[in-house]
């Protein structure tokens, strides 16, 4: 995973009145004294231009030339403002040339002061070299770095003529280093600049960032902030990377009964806030718990509903939070498949000095079948255990060693004996696998895709087909009517009707108001939101049509993006 989502090295070129020049690369060459030959010195585990041990020096960049780099990364004029990739054997170059000349003779037709300068600088690139195979997400987020640095530097320049300034600096230090080397041995000027050149340190310190956190906070000339995170290194289960469109999917699909749980405490969080950060986002942070929904935390944060998705959303993808189900007695949880149960391990240490006198294989093997919080409940236990366990479950979950299973149903009607095969609903047999079964419960369906889709939408039906099913004397409306009509089969209707509990109207009514909830993509505590009904409300209506009714438990795709490794 490292190895595919960390930049080989970071590469500023320029071109102006000199010539296309490359004023800056990390790692760099180093020279060591009594060698003749140039030595590379690994900076970082993922740098692969490096002649140590590891010898991949076939993937790396080192094999091009300054002079070359120069010459194939400072691109035309017609092509600044754009995006910017080349792939070149086994290294591909990503970066968004930006062009200086244009803006800069604006500040000189305004500020005629002789002090200022004719600009020598046209464009620049600020140019990140990944491997070939880099995977197109990770090529898009380093583009968008490099898009956000230029930017910045280009107001830099147009407000002090900073990016200028810094290209004088780096030019004189070359020319110093290449007199130098004409009587001793060769030297690097980048191993010069680095310590003298601000600009230069910036670059390094986001490439050590995305070799690492994938965090990268960097003040331009000491003004202007550039915030980025990348994804893939922020978000992973294992030694897997979640791919940034499945967490955006995920949290288009956040609903307002999910609660938002915070990866770190308050007191963390608030500190590595920026300054002039939004007050929402803390009120956000300082009203989140694991047993609160997102339109309570709305309420008591005193902010829009609206506004605390936008956050929770901004919280979740910068990798401070993530999105569960609230806390309840009634959640079931069982062990990650992912989950690291190591007697030894980092977390196992970690875990006993959160909560002394407990081990964590111990806690964990309470979850190796799927469990309610509720079974753990003892009502002869102290007042101040059922806490104690809630922050464990809540540590679990910030761990990714717990996953959440919920309760999904299906409407399957059991097929007629002399049933002609073309009577079937094809749809819905392919939906549920095409398995024949003896009982219902012994239906296993696979994860179903969230679905935003909430009401069925059909065409009109006569009143003699609504008669036919649920009678003249019928409470229900047309409208559920037409809407339960469209979606069944013949077989299910039939299959419906058989049903005892059918003849009491309130509970076919009941059955044909929730009927669009029994496809296998909306769990049970979702239904309940929706409808606003209690649990035991809908459990009785499942025992009572449990004939055509599947039952099945598993994570909610929304949820589990989070919690186990993504496919």
């Amino acid at each position: 995973m490292g190895e595919n989502t960390s930049p080989i090295s970071v590469i500023l070129v320029s071109s102006g009145s000199r010539g296309n020049k490359l004023l800056f690369r990390y790692p760099f060459q180093r020279s060591i004294e009594g060698q003749s030959t140039q030595t590379i010195i690994p900076r970082s585990s993922y740098a692969l231009n490096n002649t140590g041990a590891n010898t991949e020096d076939p993937d790396g960049d080192s094999k091009f030339s300054d002079v070359i780099l120069a010459t194939i990364l400072a691109t035309k004029s017609d092509m600044c403002g754009k995006k910017f990739e080349l792939k070149i054997d086994n290294v591909r170059f990503v970066g968004h040339p930006t062009l200086l000349q244009h803006a800069l003779c604006q500040v000189s037709k305004t500020d005629p002061s002789p002090k200022r300068e004719m600009p020598t600088m046209i464009l620049f690139n600020v140019v990140f070299a990944l491997r070939a195979n880099a995977d197109p997400s990770v090529i898009n987020c380093l583009h968008n770095l490099s898009r956000r640095i230029a930017i910045i530097l280009q107001h830099e320049e147009r407000r002090c003529q900073y990016l200028t300034r810094e290209a004088k600096l780096i030019l004189a230090i070359q020319d110093e280093v290449s007199a130098m080397s004409e009587n001793g041995g060769p030297q690097s000027p980048f191993h010069h600049i680095l310590p003298k050149c601000k600009l230069a340190r910036d670059l390094k310190e986001a490439y050590d960032s995305l070799c690492t956190t994938g965090v990268v906070r960097l003040h331009i000339n000491n003004w202007l902030e550039v915030s980025f995170c990348l994804p893939h290194k922020i978000h992973c289960v294992g030694a897997n990377f979640i791919p940034p469109e499945a967490i955006e999917k995920s949290l288009k699909s956040i609903r307002p009964y999910h609660a938002l749980l915070l990866l770190k405490d308050e007191k963390s969080l608030l500190n590595e806030l920026p300054l002039d950060c939004s007050p929402a986002l803390v009120r956000i942070i300082k009203s989140a718990t694991a047993v609160k929904n997102l339109q309570q935390l709305a309420q008591d944060a005193d902010l829009a509903l609206l506004q605390v998705f936008q956050l929770a959303a901004h919280l979740v993808y910068w990798g401070k939070a993530i999105i569960i189900y609230p806390l309840c007695e009634n959640n079931v949880y069982m062990l990650s498949p992912n989950a690291n149960v190591g007697l030894y391990s980092p977390l196992a240490d970690q875990f006993l000095h959160q909560f002394p006198g407990h081990d964590l294989p111990s806690v964990l093997a309470k979850f190796s079948l799927p469990v309610s919080l509720a079974e753990f409940k003892n009502p002869l236990s102290p007042p101040g255990q059922e806490p104690h366990l809630i922050q464990m479950v809540i540590w679990m979950l910030q761990h990714r060693l717990l996953i959440q299973i919920h309760t999904y149903v299906c409407l399957l009607a059991p097929p007629k004996e002399d049933a002609n095969s073309k009577d079937e609903d094809p749809s819905f047999a392919a939906r549920v696998g095409g398995r024949s079964l003896s009982t219902p419960n012994a239906l296993s369906i696979g994860s179903p895709t969230s679905s935003d889709d909430m009401t069925l939408t059909s065409p009109s039906m006569d009143n003699s087909s609504a008669e036919l099913l649920l009678g003249g004397d019928s409470p229900i409306n047309k409208r559920a009517t037409e809407n339960l009509l469209a979606s069944l089969s013949q077989n299910e209707r039939e299959a419906i009707l058989s049903v005892p509990a059918a003849q009491n109207p309130e509970d076919l009514k009941m059955f044909a108001r929730l009927l669009h909830y029994f496809r296998g993509r909306h769990h049970l505590e979702e239904i309940m939101y929706n409808e606003n009904m209690r649990r035991s409300q809908l459990l009785m209506l499942f025992d009572k049509f449990r004939s055509v009714l599947v039952v099945t438990n598993h994570e909610d795709p929304v949820i589990s993006v989070f919690q186990s490794v993504f496919p």
